[in-house]
């Protein structure tokens, strides 16, 4: 065979040799998890929970939650056998027992575990699975809703623990492995990468949740996340789904957050928490423009608590801050999670806009209120109506209502009709307390701010709805 003839055949060998150098380096550079898994694994466990119910309750009451598992795989899972009470016991003593299902991980040898409140909530019993199928019942040391954390305690010596490392030092893209139990499945592993930093979810004000895209289902809920270095980053603690299964959006709550709150649990049983007492809201594109802002950023205070530590250090409806201490407030979500790190009798210097001027204030921040101070009921009707360019007829909050509320001004809405009022969602029984950066002290005020609104840039307006403050946002085209 002649040279020439040889070319193709070459060429191909050479083209099947450069597509195995580069599988052979796509393979060299995906991470190999094995050790990971190995070293581990032991100190990952399973947690099963017992909780009775009466018969008479069973039908009305909602079962302890697989997080949205449907109802066939929720039945799967739980047991629920009839305890019949003593022979002259009403049949409504009569007692049905549950289970759920999550998991856990020992972060101490002689015995304290983490997991979720959510997934010991309520339970008459609490059970550790180990590594070696031993079980042993644990003691709850504490927990706190609140950033869905629990302590447990098992009895045990030299136990395998966990390392723990640090999520502030995580990177959005960074390998990271989760170990749990899904749908009962002891000790699966699951892999993705962080997605994300810092989520605020609906009600966790509290928690800066890290989001992955691991795989996390029903029964993952208390399990570690660990990075690359084998290091425990967070707590899998969430799922987004709209089926009840994996849909690529899991959070997890920050092993740095976990451990603040497992180590003041094991101390005092609790956990204390900063709080300044205001209500704030996101600042959108339209409100940053409406508040002479050059860009959307800071948290805008809508309400500001009486007697709180805010309204004591001088903060104001209106006020947007721009950071705590030196650290930029971005999203109106960081502003929670810093006051919350903090303890009570803590100085905090807030930077905050003004009627367009910067200031700065120092508030001395107080203690977390064990329930959300209530902030008065929804006003009722009173006064004279006025009408205005808005297409909202508006009355003169009488004085009862104004010391419900805790207001000096604004004005009650009496009547919506076709105009901008109705397009912004605003309803009989709102009051009005600001419009376009001014004070409303009365029926008449507000009449005439409504009448010398700018056209076609965004006003503000700061609206209580019963008893919650926000401000929103529109413009006049006419």
């Amino acid at each position: 065979m002649s040279i020439p003839r040889l070319k193709p055949y070459l060429s191909l060998f050479a083209a099947v040799l450069l597509f195995g150098q580069v599988v052979n380096a796509q393979a060299e550079a995906l991470p190999d998890f094995t050790t990971l898994v190995e070293q581990a694994s032991p100190a990952v466990v399973n947690i099963s929970t017992t909780q009775k119910l009466p018969d008479r309750k069973v039908a009305d009451s909602q079962m302890p939650d697989l997080e949205g598992l449907p109802p066939a795989f929720r039945d799967f899972f739980r047991n629920m056998p009839r305890q019949p009470g003593s022979p002259n016991s009403p049949r409504g003593d009569r007692q049905r027992q549950t289970q759920s299902l999550g998991s856990g991980f020992i972060i101490s040898d002689d015995g304290y575990v983490l997991t979720n409140n959510h997934v010991i909530e309520d339970a008459d019993e609490i059970v550790v699975r180990l590594s070696d199928r031993s079980e042993l019942k644990a003691k709850l040391v504490g927990t706190d809703p609140r950033t869905d954390v629990a302590v447990l305690k098992i009895e045990g010596k030299n136990l395998p623990t966990v390392k723990l490392g640090d999520s502030d030092k995580l990177k959005v893209g960074e390998w990271v492995l989760a170990i749990g139990s899904p749908f009962g499945f002891d000790h699966s592993v699951t892999k993705g990468i962080v997605s994300a930093k810092g989520r605020t979810l609906p009600n966790d004000t509290y928690v800066p949740f890290i989001q992955t895209d691991v795989a996390i289902n029903p029964g993952n809920s208390g399990g570690p996340l660990f990075n690359m270095n084998g290091e425990v980053v967070g707590i899998n603690s969430q799922i987004f789904t709209r089926s009840g299964g994996f849909m690529g959006l899991s959070f997890a709550i920050p092993i740095d957050v976990a451990m603040d709150v497992a180590n003041q649990l094991k101390k005092d049983g609790k956990v204390s928490r900063g709080w300044l007492g205001v209500v704030i809201q996101e600042v959108n594109k339209d409100l940053a423009e409406s508040f002479g802002l050059d860009k959307p950023a800071g948290a805008l205070v809508a309400q500001v608590m009486e007697d709180g530590p805010a309204a004591k250090g001088g903060v104001q409806v209106g006020d947007v801050i721009l950071s705590m201490n030196g650290q930029p407030i971005d999203m109106s979500a960081d502003l929670p999670h810093l006051v919350g790190s903090l303890k009570e009798g803590t100085k905090a210097n807030l930077e905050v806009i003004r009627e367009g001027k910067r200031k700065t204030l120092t508030v001395t921040v107080g203690a977390l209120p064990d329930e959300d101070p209530e902030l008065g009921d929804n006003p009722k009707a009173g006064a004279e109506r006025s009408s205005n360019r808005l297409g909202v007829s508006v009355a003169d909050l009488t004085a009862d209502q104004k010391k419900t509320l805790d207001l000096k001004g604004g004005v009650l809405i009496k009547d919506i009709q076709d105009g901008p009022a109705a397009m912004i969602g605003l309803q009989p029984g709102d009051v009005i307390t600001h419009l376009n950066n001014q004070a409303i002290g009365s029926a008449k005020e507000f009449t005439d701010v409504a009448q010398g609104l700018p056209k076609n840039r965004s006003v503000s307006m700061r609206v209580l709805r019963q008893g919650r403050a926000s401000f929103i946002t529109f413009k006049l085209n006419e």
